[in-house]
């Protein structure tokens, strides 16, 4: 981790590409566990201010407090006391700004499962490097930006390296869902209610009454309820209805198999 007094070459305020906006989010993000918090925070905002003085952008208060505390205003979204890659990527200039890019073009998360549905081409639960680069090619010609072959082999190793949690070469629904923003990923819901397959197996076919190997949107209405019953968590009319029409955008006619929720509920990807 860098020190006060050692500040990393390549932390300016200069277009950073995209491999050297990972280069500074995993210095920072010392311990690897998806945040820059704590000290790690603290040493990043120190180095981000040497660098924001060494371009002649001064501060308006000398009071270190108060100006993390301003800044952390501005750029902490969720109000959680950390930054997470996404809001680095509004801190930093990236060139091309594959993150925010994304985020124009996929920005709710009914998008999302839209888009994963249709780079998941052979419903493995995963997104493999091939089906990635399909997926940052169609974006880029979304947002007009203009690449080569050579830079979407970047782009492709870099969300792969930034999103790839578990360093197996392809990425899960959850791992890509952190392109999302805080507000959007209804999948970071989910978390710590997660089920294993026999327990999803158990809920799947309490609701599939007849056995055929999907369920309803109303039928997900009521699951979704007593998912969150169970593990005492609230749910308003709102959330219920975002949260069942992303789950439905992997539905086929309005049928949602259960190889599709499984992605969604599980703990691991069906195998």
């Amino acid at each position: 981790m860098a020190s006060p007094q050692q500040q990393p070459p390549y932390l300016h305020l200069a277009e950073l590409t995209a491999s050297q906006f990972l280069e500074i989010w995993k210095h920072f993000d010392a311990d690897g566990n998806g945040y820059i918090e704590g000290k790690e925070l603290e040493n990043f905002f120190q180095e981000l201010e040497k660098a924001r003085k060494g371009s002649g952008m001064m501060s308006k208060s000398d009071n270190f407090g108060e100006k993390m505390k301003e800044f952390m205003q501005k750029y902490d979204k969720n109000s959680d006391g950390k930054i997470e890659m996404a809001e680095l990527a509004q801190i930093l200039p990236t060139e091309e700004n594959f993150l925010l890019c994304f985020r124009q073009h996929v920005g709710s998360s009914t998008e999302f499962m839209e888009a994963w549905r249709k780079y998941d081409t052979d419903r493995s639960g995963y997104i493999e490097a091939n089906e990635l680069k399909g997926f940052l090619s169609d974006l880029l010609k979304k947002a007009n930006r203009p690449y080569d072959e050579p830079k979407l082999q970047e782009y492709t190793q870099t969300i792969l390296r930034m999103f790839d949690l578990n360093g197996d070469g392809k990425l899960g629904l959850s791992e890509m869902s952190r392109l999302l923003p805080v507000q959007e990923n209804f999948l970071l819901k989910f978390q710590g209610m997660k089920l294993t397959s026999e327990e999803f197996k158990a809920i799947f076919t309490f609701y599939d009454k007849d056995g055929s190997g999907y369920i309803d949107e109303n039928e997900l209405d009521a699951l979704l309820k007593d998912l969150y019953e169970k593990n005492k968590k609230e749910m308003n009319i709102q959330q219920l209805t975002t949260y069942r029409k992303s789950v439905m955008s992997l539905a086929e006619a309005g049928k949602l198999y259960r190889k599709d929720l499984e992605i969604v509920l599980c703990s691991e990807p069906p195998m």
